[in-house]
């Protein structure tokens, strides 16, 4: 099975409420690699690799899975995964 890469955008109130932090625990439970990063827009951006199933199990949890502050949408596109990434970090 090929990995795919998820990069998703999240807009609502996301940044300076745990959101990373909440992100990247889901992530590691999904044993996806990538990380999360604040936007100077307001917004977190994911990028996330690993099996499509796994990845589409995290988007569905950033749209509708209690994470903390509020999101008011996201916004996906699928790639093919890139090499060299390992672990899941917040930057």
């Amino acid at each position: 099975m090929t990995d795919v890469r998820l990069t998703a955008w999240v807009r609502g109130h996301v940044q300076g409420v745990g959101f990373r932090w909440w992100t990247r625990a889901r992530a590691l439970e999904l044993d996806l690699v990538g990380w999360a990063r604040n936007t100077p827009d307001r917004r977190v951006e994911i990028v996330a690799e690993g099996s499509r199933e796994s990845c589409a199990r995290l988007l569905e949890l950033l749209r509708n899975g209690g994470a903390p502050g509020r999101v008011d949408g996201v916004v996906e596109r699928w790639s093919e995964a890139k090499e060299g990434i390992s672990g899941f970090e917040e930057r």
